[in-house]
């Protein structure tokens, strides 16, 4: 016996939609009306294509013919597809990890600090203003300032 139950028209609209795919429309710029139509456009570009017999409802798909959904239409397995429906948790589809990109550091920070002998390594590791108080620290030694505290 499955973990999952008879899998619907209904469910399969709700997995489109919770995963933002696209409903394709016809030349006519109206959905696509003898099944419901939708695209996914993934990150590497490849396109997804399903298709929704209508009416939407509650009628069951056969195993057979959910089985073939899912493996070529929807490309995700009964868990995945499951835990989007439900707890609107989106598959998996590969897509690479995106870094976060630092602010690059001023040109003439570095510069200014590697005068002041920072090495130029060490003074890439820190932020700008971080660079800007260190430079500031530098300076001050170098020209004998005293800090106003």
């Amino acid at each position: 016996m499955s973990k999952h139950p008879a899998t619907t028209r209904e469910d399969h609209d709700d997995f489109c939609v919770a995963e933002k795919w696209q409903l394709v429309r016809g030349t006519s710029g109206q959905p696509v009306r003898h099944h419901r139509t939708y695209e996914l456009a993934l990150w590497d570009g490849q396109i997804l294509r399903t298709r929704i017999s209508r009416p939407v409802d509650r009628s069951t798909y056969s195993a057979g013919m959910w089985t073939h959904i899912l493996r070529t239409q929807l490309t995700v397995d009964a868990d995945a597809f499951w835990a989007c429906v439900r707890d609107k948790k989106l598959p998996d589809r590969g897509a690479p990890e995106t870094v976060t990109q630092r602010e690059p550091l001023p040109l003439y920070l570095v510069r200014a600090l590697r005068e002041l002998g920072v090495d130029e390594s060490e003074s890439l590791a820190l932020t700008a203003v971080e660079a800007a108080q260190l430079l500031a620290e530098k300076m001050a030694q170098r020209y004998g300032y005293q800090s106003r505290s």
